[in-house]
């Protein structure tokens, strides 16, 4: 098992009967490969931390079997407490919890789909980015008396009205902001082009965007991010991977359900929620199956309980999707995953 840290590697491996065969607590990164070139073919865990998807297709081309570990997963198998944090503690608790049998594994991403996901995290960024501008522009013109609401769209069009209004270096400094935010959003839109064009060419986000609530942006990140969903069981596992169905609070035989986890991918989990609301909203005027039920749990549970559900119904369906392919129907149509 590896452990990466920021100087170098840590290993640890166990034969059959966990009897410990191999302990490098520092191995430089340049020599690492040469290392696991050496042994014979095994399974080697990793925590899910940067590079990791990088060196498990290294490992993997050397005749490796390769599994990732979310670090909050590893963490209860530390003995911190005996021998404290370091790196060969931190390898020997991915060694014990890699051969738990009910241990779950992170996907291993192919070059493509990180390719796809640094389209994305950089189009987040740019639009957090736009956000602090906004707050900055309002914080900057309510020093003046100028109080403006939250909505994006007023905030542009009001503090460009108010600009000649302020003193001097005010003006100077409320335009170039104004002039970032400009910007941003030619930078943001030309993301968004080329995420429309990665689900143009891709049969599969062709697929998932015939579902409702799901566009060029969340098909082409839930693409890059779960691949052909082998490597979750069912939809249901896939949404609770994501965090999208309740925390069990149960006890004596009594069932008690909580808020949703919010454990996995936020940002997937953020346009899955945003193609909900827009779901929810059109679905009053529509009829077909999904959009009659979005109504019935809005009307007996609520808006945001509606919302969620749905988000969860479309995690599922997406997974059925991209997990069986063609042979997959949509309600209605015939016989659904």
């Amino acid at each position: 098992m590896a452990r990466c840290g920021l100087q170098g590697f840590a290993l640890h491996g166990v034969d059959e009967v966990g009897k410990p065969g191999l302990l490098r607590p520092a191995v430089p990164r340049a020599t690492l490969l040469k290392s696991i070139a050496a042994l014979p073919p095994c399974l080697i865990a990793m925590e899910a931390c940067s590079g990791a998807h990088h060196w498990a297709r290294a490992f993997q081309a050397l005749g490796h079997t390769v599994k990732l570990i979310a670090p909050k997963f590893v963490i209860p198998y530390r003995l911190s407490g005996k021998r404290g944090k370091n790196d060969a503690a931190d390898a020997a608790a991915i060694c014990e919890a890699a051969q738990r049998p009910s241990m779950r594994f992170v996907p291993i991403k192919s070059l493509e789909q990180q390719g796809q996901l640094c389209l994305h995290r950089v189009r987040q960024g740019f639009i957090e980015q736009r956000t602090a501008l906004i707050n900055r522009i309002r914080g900057l013109l309510s020093e003046f008396g100028i109080v403006l609401p939250l909505k994006a769209a007023t905030v542009r069009r009001q503090a460009l009205l108010h600009l000649e209004d302020l003193p001097g270096w005010a003006n100077l400094a409320v335009g170039d902001c104004l002039s970032e935010v400009s910007r941003l959003d030619e930078r943001i839109a030309e993301y968004d082009r080329h995420l429309a064009q990665i689900a143009r060419q891709s049969e599969a986000a062709q697929r998932l965007m015939r579902l409702s609530g799901i566009g060029a942006t969340t098909a082409t990140a839930l693409m890059a991010t779960m691949g052909n969903g082998h490597d979750f069981k069912s939809g249901r596992q896939f949404t609770a991977w994501l965090g999208l169905t309740p925390g069990q609070y149960s006890s004596g035989g009594k069932t008690r359900l909580g808020r949703i986890t919010k454990a996995g991918d936020a940002y997937l989990r953020s346009l899955l929620v945003l193609g909900a609301r827009a779901v929810l909203a059109a679905a009053k005027n529509k009829s077909d199956p999904i959009s009659r039920w979005a109504v019935a749990v809005e009307e007996r549970r609520g808006y945001w309980k509606a919302v969620v559900a749905m988000a969860a119904k479309n995690a599922r369906l997406a997974w059925a999707v991209l997990a069986k392919g063609e042979s997959f129907k949509l309600p209605g149509q015939g016989a659904a995953a």
